[in-house]
């Protein structure tokens, strides 16, 4: 019987730390993954784990989360080694604080593997910094899922007032409106706009274009989710980073 406890997992590379070994799997006997989670880090898990698809897909049929914080809490009390396993990083915009306040209030102990976070990492693999001291001392990371109204309007324009770049994420379907806001809110139209799909993927896209145009854009060069939007002056410093960038695949 093998103690209650989840396991909240937002780094791949960190799922093969914890095998301790690149030639052994890893013992958890439950993982529950998301919509974006590698297959090729599904196959370190053992012949006998249990998987669990537990993602959320933006305006498609998902998993609710109640029943995913159920689903990993009734998989510890029955003695389940149970990895959450996420992209990115669980903490940000990926319910895992959600999760693991359920764990908590059931009870059940639980480790916490911190990830990167697609905005900031997507951004710095395209050759934009997140900040540097010539454009920028803070950083805006939002989500743009939610849809545009009265409230949330009034939120956009009050992010474009602070002047700092803002990354977006999940925010495709309603890029149009976002950048109406941003524009309303005193930021400029000229403002530099980089748009990255599928990031480190083969499929993945990048269009850089300008605030006034970015939701035409996206719309014009067929951009799905996932994707992440970077708005600010740090968008126009891949330009001059790319000359001398070399690519992942490189």
């Amino acid at each position: 019987m093998l103690p209650a406890e989840g396991l909240l997992e937002g780094c791949r590379k960190m799922v093969r730390d914890l095998a301790r070994d690149e030639s052994r799997e890893i013992e958890f006997r439950a993982v529950s993954t998301g919509v974006h989670a590698d297959r090729r880090v599904l196959e370190l898990a053992s012949d006998s784990a249990e998987l669990h698809s537990a993602g959320k897909r933006g305006g498609k049929p998902s998993a609710h989360q109640r029943d995913i914080n159920d689903l990993i809490s009734q998989l510890a009390k029955d003695g389940q080694k149970v990895v959450r396993l996420k992209g990115g990083d669980p903490f940000i915009f990926g319910r895992g604080g959600e999760e693991a306040l359920s764990l908590a209030r059931a009870g059940i102990a639980f480790r916490i593997v911190p990830g990167l976070t697609s905005g900031l990492s997507a951004a710095a693999l395209a050759g934009i910094p997140a900040t540097t001291r010539e454009t920028n001392h803070a950083i805006i990371l939002a989500t743009g899922h939610r849809a545009v109204d009265a409230t949330s309007s009034r939120e956009w324009e009050a992010m474009a007032r602070t002047g700092q770049p803002i990354i977006l994420y999940m925010a495709i379907s309603n890029l149009a409106d976002i950048a109406a806001a941003f524009l309303r809110g005193g930021m400029a139209p000229h403002t530099p706009v980089t748009i990255i799909a599928s990031a480190t993927y083969a499929s993945e896209r990048i269009v850089e274009t300008q605030l006034v145009d970015a939701g035409r854009a996206a719309k014009r060069e067929g951009i799905v989710p996932p994707a992440v939007v970077v708005v600010g002056s740090i968008a126009a410093l891949r330009e001059e980073l790319l000359a001398t960038l070399v690519s992942g695949s490189s």
